[in-house]
């Protein structure tokens, strides 16, 4: 018997020689670039992600109102506080500040407390957090200060050594790590937190007379918070617990609402205040400038899509109407344009005619025209340039508030040292207001992070702060690192 091969064993064996087969036909054939539904369903699914935020990426949000209940036209102008009973559309986006958008809800982190209000002569944005205060109080600092807290460029994940670090060359932070390490470090939900525009802003009246503001909203379902334990055994069961706790209280009726309160202080205050009241480090105490209420915000309805209405949202301190302005605040300062220029990158120069962030009430007339993503008419054959003689967009020359007078010299400053100022004492006072239980917790969740940190010097730093806050908050916390770190 022959054992050379014939040629149909050399047809199976190498399909490559000899006469090609013929492709499948029809149902089970080849796939071809020409589906046309497929390519185009692959192209666009690799084009759905947008850039996340670099802060605040992880939020929830939801529509109300602000509703006014108290008369403080004696104390500014804008039209959307203009009389008692006055309703003005709103929309507010919680958010942890340092985790990516993949992050869960239930961590020790600063929550964001941003309110945009579609009031008739424009839109007002309030950005602000659940504290009163801020870890610095100069712009320059702040990429580092968040590069600081993100995952660390070599090992991939937040490391304690950075984030106590950054700290412990800046004791202005002392008041925040706080803020931060204490009860409210870990609210249980959005609705159970109060929020805060943290900086200093102006108001004026008809007549021109000024007061510097601060904002406080306060929550009406009272303030509950989780304990490190509860919050880590949560994050673990429930990423998404405070989105959804928002989202299903609203479905079922019951709509979160928060007292709209002000401090005011006249402007000519400022220059002889024991500190510097536009430090956003530093609260003014209740007993030199009392809450003012002045309304109710209640959220009653959700977003029918989460990306269009909340990643979508734009917040930018820097949307003012008539009747309010900004303070000298360097935080401020800084993020009247940082907020503005990250939705210009996220989003497109556009971004202000997405439906979430146009006005409601109003319609924004001026000459913008053009660049990616314009989605209306583009103003049609209207002109785009002013002064015109085609009754275009004519500026009114109305200021929104009073000039803010400055004095000094040019150039790139830190922040002045004021007089009789200093870093500790408010942290020291927001110590002793805590009862023995929580002064407890606190001393426990900072000496938790601080123990993990490998470099002696950072941990001697930080506990030097804490001492000159207070001295039995100084030593609460050293004797409870040592215990830990031996």
């Amino acid at each position: 018997m022959s054992l050379e091969p014939t040629d149909a064993d050399d047809r199976v064996r190498c399909p490559g020689r000899g006469r090609p087969e013929q492709p499948v036909r029809g149902p089970g054939g080849p796939l071809l670039i020409q589906d046309q539904q497929l390519i185009e369903k692959l192209a666009r699914f690799n084009r759905e992600r947008i850039p996340e935020r670099v802060v605040h990426a992880r939020g929830a949000g939801a529509f109300g109102r602000l509703e006014v209940t108290d008369d403080v036209t004696s104390y500014t102008h804008a039209a959307f506080l203009s009389e008692v009973g006055k309703r003005t559309e709103a929309f507010v986006r919680f958010s942890t500040v340092a985790d990516s958008l993949g992050g869960a809800d239930a961590v020790r982190d600063p929550r964001g407390f941003a309110v945009k209000l579609y009031t008739e002569e424009g839109n007002y944005d309030l950005v602000g957090n659940n504290t009163p205060v801020f870890f610095i109080r100069d712009p320059l600092k702040f990429p580092d200060f968040i590069h600081s807290q993100k995952r660390d460029p070599f090992t991939g994940v937040q490391e304690p050594d950075n984030v106590w670090d950054f700290w412990s060359r800046s004791p202005e932070s002392t008041h925040q790590v706080t803020w931060l390490m204490g009860d409210r470090g870990i609210p249980a939900s959005y609705r159970h937190m109060n929020g805060f525009g943290s900086h200093t802003y102006l108001w004026a009246n008809a007549e021109g007379r000024a007061h510097w503001v601060k904002y406080h909203f306060t929550t009406d379902q009272g303030v509950r918070c989780l304990t490190s334990e509860e919050a880590a055994e949560l994050a673990g069961r429930d990423a998404g617990s405070h989105q959804q706790d928002l989202h299903r209280a609203i479905e079922r009726g019951m709509f979160p609402s928060w007292t709209m309160h002000v401090q005011l202080m006249p402007v000519e205050d400022a220059t002889s205040y024991r500190f510097d009241p536009f430090d956003v480090t530093k609260v003014w105490p209740h007993a030199d400038y009392p809450l003012h209420r002045v309304g109710r915000l209640v959220l009653d309805r959700n977003p029918e899509n989460v990306f269009a209405d909340v990643e979508q949202a734009a917040f930018s301190p820097n949307n003012f109407v008539p009747g309010i302005g900004p303070s000298p605040d360097r935080m401020l300062q800084g993020r009247l344009f940082a907020y503005g220029d990250a939705h210009r990158y996220r989003l497109g120069v556009n971004h202000t005619q997405l439906p979430v962030n146009a006005p409601h009430a109003t319609t924004a007339a001026n000459n913008g025209r053009d660049g990616a993503m314009r989605f209306d008419g583009n103003g049609g054959r209207a002109k785009n340039y002013g002064p015109d003689g085609f009754g275009g967009p004519v500026q009114t020359g109305r200021p929104l508030a009073p000039g803010i007078e400055v004095a000094g010299t040019t150039g790139a400053h830190p922040p002045a040292e004021h007089r009789d100022d200093d870093h500790f004492t408010q942290a020291g006072a927001l110590y002793r207001l805590m009862d023995p239980a929580a002064q407890a917790r606190l001393v426990a969740n900072i000496a938790g992070g601080l123990s993990r940190v490998s470099d002696d010097g950072i941990v001697e730093r930080c506990v030097a702060h804490f001492h000159a806050a207070d001295t039995a908050y100084g030593h609460q916390v050293e004797t409870a690192v040592k215990r830990l770190r031996s």
